[in-house]
């Protein structure tokens, strides 16, 4: 059992500090300085700036900031209380109760955190056996973890002074919640009422578990176990989408992709089976982080008015870099996990032929061994046309997205991706596969008078070659062209409130 521990404080206290008797009683009472708001709880693994591995961390800790700018909703998010969590912020943590989580035989301490960042109250599940180690994730006892905080997230509702309309959960780590919910709280009093949603943010992670551990780890009984059975094995995201009340994913595209048997991981018949509950709904990006004109990673500050900081940060990143500097050479960057559903095995089929033109190419990321010795070889064989940085700098990353002139996305499939939008905000202009959330932000240019990056459909090397060979024809040939493609990709809005506006729509649709 780990130890209880005080608010801003890493030491812990023994459990006679803390006055279990004083903790608020349990209510599902509207909260008065917010009327009758309908109320969401996001539950997820992770949440900018608290807590973050990527995308998911985005949605969270922008996505309940939107929603909270609507006038007849206020959200509210969840999460571990990990041991990475920024050590100048835990002195704002304040302390709400503790208490004792029961998960099959265990008896295991639980505590509670909150803290106000923003318009948007966070709160954090406190068991440092669980949570307090390195890395977020990729521990053998992840179901065991994410179990114990999904059965610590609805033990606490009712001290939370925030009796959910709406559980808002995200990705494998959250299944159990829309599940517990309907086996072991939904007809507590109290309890009633409440509507649970699941996102998929990726499905290509499931929550696969043997069935062994169903009473000894999750505490569900075996006789549940049809209903968490997917080809022989448990299978947490198969279930969640089955007992929760309504299912979303990151963009439309996805939605449709998801279900069929080339992008679903094999869920592709579970979710035909729950079409009428799945919607898509597009991401946003963090335009106040990503913002050109305030960034201060950025060598030269600049806007959709004023471009010309642009050209500087170009020649920056080409010094620091150790590229010639060259305006009238295209800038190709690609930051990426180096994985081949990434698209990397078309580009590797495309580079050589890419490299023999006049362009300089830049990658950031780590991933594959196979791919991080590729990129390293064709720096050595291409010095001074290619960079492959093999790191993770986020310093760095915003000096590419500022610096470059294209931005490489050709994925084998990307739920939504945040690149595409992050470049589009610097004028760096995606090319991208038709695939998931690239194809529903991206536009293809064509002849450069409308549009916002370039698009190709089939996954093959040629067609990129293709795609990159059209917006290089621009860049080098039709300058006022460019520049208004430019334009046109800076001015798309792709900011958090058009995807809470969704949200807010399906969550009326959901609680009628």
């Amino acid at each position: 059992m780990a130890e209880k521990k005080t608010a801003g404080s890493t030491k812990s206290k023994p459990a006679k500090s803390v006055n279990k008797d004083a903790q608020p009683k349990k209510t599902h009472s509207k909260s008065v300085a917010h009327g009758n708001k309908r109320k969401v709880l996001f539950v997820g693994s992770e949440a900018f700036p608290f807590a973050g591995t990527g995308g998911l961390g985005e949605v969270l800790g922008s996505l309940p900031r939107a929603i909270n700018n609507s006038d007849d909703y206020e959200a509210r998010v969840i999460l571990p209380l990990y041991g990475s969590f920024p050590e100048n912020r835990r002195k704002d943590l304040e302390f709400v109760c503790w208490t004792f989580v029961e998960l099959s035989w265990r008896h295991q301490y639980c505590g509670l955190f909150r803290i106000k960042e923003g318009n948007t109250v966070f709160y954090f599940i406190d068991n440092e056996y669980y949570f307090k180690r390195s890395g977020l994730y990729g521990h053998g006892d992840d179901g065991e973890r994410f179990a114990f905080f999904c059965r610590a997230v609805l033990e606490l509702l009712p001290r939370l002074d925030f009796m959910p309309d709406v559980l808002h959960c995200n990705d494998w780590q959250t299944a159990l919640v829309p599940i517990y919910y309907k086996l072991f709280y939904m007809y507590r009093d109290g309890y009633g009422g409440i509507k649970t949603v699941f996102t998929i943010h990726n499905i290509e992670y499931q929550g696969w578990y043997n069935r062994s551990i169903i009473e000894d780890v999750f505490g569900i009984p075996d006789r549940e176990y049809g209903s968490l059975e997917h080809f022989g094995e448990i299978n947490l995201m198969k279930a969640a989408i089955d007992y929760s009340d309504a299912v979303s994913t990151v963009s439309p595209t996805y939605a449709k992709e998801i279900m069929t048997m080339e992008y679903s991981h094999g869920l592709d018949g579970d979710l035909v089976r729950n079409a009428h509950k799945l919607r898509g709904i597009l991401n946003g990006i963090d335009t106040d982080t990503y913002n050109p004109q305030t960034n201060p990673a950025l060598y030269a500050h600049y806007n959709v008015t004023d471009k010309r900081g642009k050209a500087i940060n170009k020649a920056g990143l080409q010094k620091q870099l150790w590229l010639p500097v060259r305006q009238d050479v295209p800038v190709i960057a690609m930051i990426t996990r180096l994985a081949s559903h990434k698209g990397l095995d078309i580009v590797k089929a495309a580079l050589p032929e890419l490299l023999s033109r006049d362009v300089q190419v830049i990658v950031l990321g780590t991933g594959d061994w196979e791919y991080e010795q590729y990129f390293t070889h064709m720096q050595e064989a291409y010095d001074g046309k290619m960079r492959a940085l093999i790191e993770f700098n986020k310093d760095l990353s915003h000096k590419i997205y500022a610096g470059a002139d294209m931005f490489l996305m050709p994925s084998r499939s990307e739920p939504c991706g945040l690149s595409q939008m992050m470049a589009c905000r610097y004028g760096t202009i995606p090319i991208v596969r038709e695939t998931g959330g690239l194809k529903d932000s991206i536009v293809d240019a064509y002849n450069g008078d409308f549009g916002n990056g370039y698009k190709f459909e089939r996954y093959a090397a040629d067609d990129l070659l293709n795609a990159l060979n059209r917006a290089i024809g621009l860049y080098s040939h039709y300058h006022d062209k460019w520049e208004g493609l430019v334009d046109r990709a800076m001015r798309t809005d792709f900011g958090w409130n058009n995807s809470a506006k969704e949200y807010v729509k399906f969550y009326n649709e959901l609680l009628g």
